[in-house]
């Protein structure tokens, strides 16, 4: 088969030159010939001299014990905090006051009447099977708490992402400050927002709402923006012929064309939110996401598996009803004519009549708590279940061993060698290794970024943890490269395959990171194996859609070109379809390198230790100096990996 010289080679130069990797590692080599024997001289090899590292205990515990003396007294937190911590308080309470008012059965009938305008029929009975679900599961107040602090959080998150996109979107200059910023937030585990807030608010509500809000935000910026600034060219320049003003332009063409995004932003905030929200239990938000956490810090599994359901139904509902929202707006009017509109506000009023009828039917029958007699206790026979996989699964199953065997083999196996190897390089290799990679996949820019954050966490004196928890990530997503790129080819070369992984990919994309620690404890107990596992199957999905999609846009000339000079269909895949995919590919290791990450370090929560272990403490014992340290080691260490993984277009940066 032929192949296509990218690019031409450089006169003058050895062949082994004639790359522009050669050079940049030639460059770095030299580099360390001079610096690493000063580096070795001055500080020696070996793990992070301590002579580089700033103790940050005692400031972070002067400001930590100033804000706690002052929170009830300095007019910073009497005027400003105190005023927004109220209105979140007051907001959430207001909401979850109209929900229990609206009672089991209002609440299901407007979930469901909302979903059947939007969606239709079909998405109209999952709907309400699915809020009938989590009050026969006996969580139906939790889910009520969970949905509150939802709804405040998405309602504030929306308006800010709108407010920050509309301001990238218009102005050149705003959306070249706002990009790096948006570009790191997307790489923040969620952990790492608790922290800052519960030192400014405290555990409870306040801190759990606006945590998710910062969280939740960033896609509905990026994505407003995206929209504003990706308007059809040619309308704009129709409307602004009329002599419209800017203000008119942005009402009438600019919002409506961007409308499409504004609901994926809408789509992907919620999804973000719920997640968040789950994660927020941690520091004291109640609902949902407080059951799972109180019963996997007693391994309860049947109580975690109880209160994880009702929130994959809310997950998979919202992820429903708003996509298809998305995708009615984007196709357009359906053609009823100039009574198109009058009809569907119609249907909208005859919905909100029945949901009140309901509601009200429910409130002078006095049927507005769930029944008792209707409760499903699934706790119980979950638990014997887990009791015997303990006692059959575990261990000693013939040839194949059992999965409290399997973890232990790889955590011996794989993660002990992985951790103690890295934390046997000298520092100064490391960070050579990290400078290589960054700068080998995008530019020196970047190879300074993933540097510096590296060595930050040296600096900050968790250089230890931190690589356990990286030799975790590799591990972690050296496995969900594996599984997924052979699912992903899998899909791709067969249509088949591909329907029957579309609703399991469904179901796990919208499922919070929290639901994946439930399965992995019940199979694997706790440890750093089962946090492993939990961060595979969370980043699966996002790897096998980004390959096959990947594989499936590759040019059908090219592989129409190599089929007509009989190539097989392994050659097609080695030689055409991997090598012009290799965009796709990459997206997908940094996906997987970021999921991987959020999920490492809640894994904390079942015995992951290391970082994780630490933001938990801090957490759990008010030690805050702890935790925001190690809080900050994440956003370092998510910051290097995401410059690691991500490519750079070198034709629109200097100095690659």
């Amino acid at each position: 088969m032929a192949t296509i010289t990218a690019t031409a080679p450089r006169s003058g130069l050895p062949g082994f030159l004639k790359h522009p990797a050669t050079g940049k590692l030639l460059l770095l080599a030299v580099a360390a010939a001079v610096l690493v024997p000063l580096a070795d001289a001055r500080w020696a090899s070996g793990s992070w001299p301590h002579a580089l590292t700033v103790d940050l205990t005692e400031p972070l515990g002067k400001a930590s014990d100033w804000v706690i003396d002052n929170r009830d007294s300095h007019p910073l937190f009497l005027y400003f905090f105190g005023y927004v911590s109220n209105a979140v308080v007051l907001s959430v309470r207001a909401v979850y006051l109209v929900l229990l008012a609206a009672g089991w059965a209002g609440v299901t009938a407007a979930a469901a009447l909302v979903a059947w305008r939007v969606a239709g029929v079909r998405l109209a009975l999952g709907t309400g099977a699915a809020f009938l679900a989590c009050g026969l599961l006996g969580m139906w107040i939790p889910t009520m708490q969970t949905l509150a602090l939802m709804v405040v959080a998405v309602l504030a998150s929306v308006v800010l992402g709108v407010l920050l996109g509309l301001a990238a979107g218009l102005s050149d200059r705003t959306y070249r400050a706002l990009r790096p910023v948006l570009d790191t937030m997307q790489v923040f585990p969620a952990y790492a927002y608790l922290l800052p807030v519960v030192l400014v608010f405290g555990m409870g509500v306040p801190a759990a709402v606006l945590a998710t809000v910062v969280y939740a935000a960033p896609p509905m910026a990026r994505l407003t923006a995206l929209g504003l600034r990706g308007a059809d060219a040619g309308v704009m320049e129709a409307v602004e012929s009329l002599g419209t003003t800017a203000r008119q332009r942005l009402l009438t063409a600019r919002i409506p064309l961007a409308r499409k995004e504004l609901l994926l932003g809408l789509n992907q905030t919620i999804m973000m939110a719920l997640s968040m929200a789950v994660i927020a239990s941690v520091i004291g938000a109640a609902g949902l996401g407080d059951r799972v956490y109180q019963a996997l810090a007693s391994v309860d599994v049947g109580a975690a598996l109880a209160a994880g359901i009702p929130i994959v139904l809310l997950a998979v509902v919202l992820d429903r009803v708003t996509g298809a929202a998305g995708t009615v707006t984007s196709a357009g009017s359906t053609g009823d004519g100039p009574g198109e509109p009058k009809s569907r506000w119609t249907g909208w009023a005859y919905a909100a009549v029945v949901a009140l009828a309901v509601a009200v039917a429910g409130r002078l029958t006095d049927r507005l708590d769930w029944p008792e007699a209707w409760l499903v206790n699934i706790a119980e026979p979950v638990n014997r279940a887990v009791d015997w996989m303990t006692d059959h699964l575990y261990s000693g199953v013939p040839y194949v061993g059992g999965t409290a065997d399997w973890a232990g083999h790889f955590t011996t196996w794989v993660l002990d060698p992985m951790r103690d190897g890295l934390q046997w390089l000298p520092w100064w290799s490391v960070l050579l290794i990290v400078a290589a990679l960054a700068w080998l996949i995008g530019t020196w820019r970047t190879a300074l970024t993933a540097v510096l954050a590296m060595a930050a966490i040296g600096v900050l004196g968790v250089w230890g943890p931190s690589l356990d928890t990286l030799s975790q990530v590799l591990a972690a997503v050296a496995v969900t490269l594996v599984l997924g790129f052979a699912t992903g080819i899998a899909a791709a070369r067969s249509e088949r395959c591909e329907r029957v992984l579309r609703p399991f990919l469904d179901v796990f994309q919208t499922m919070p990171q929290f639901v994946y620690l439930i399965p992995v404890v019940a199979l694997f107990g706790v440890g750093r194996a089962p946090a492993v596992a939990a961060a595979v199957v969370y980043a699966l999905p996002a790897v096998v859609r980004i390959t096959t999609q990947g594989l499936r846009q590759v040019d059908p000339a090219a592989m129409e070109s190599s089929r007509s000079m009989g190539a097989t269909g392994w050659q097609q895949l080695r030689q055409v379809q991997l090598p012009l995919a290799r965009p796709a590919l990459l997206l997908a290791l940094n996906q997987g390198v970021v999921l991987v990450l959020a999920v490492v370090i809640i894994g904390g929560l079942v015995g992951g230790g290391a970082l994780g272990y630490d933001v938990v403490f801090g957490l759990a014992q008010g030690d805050l100096a702890t935790g925001l340290v190690a809080g900050a080691a994440i956003v370092c260490l998510g910051l290097m990996l995401d410059r690691v993984t991500q490519p750079t277009d070198r034709r629109t940066k200097k100095g690659a």
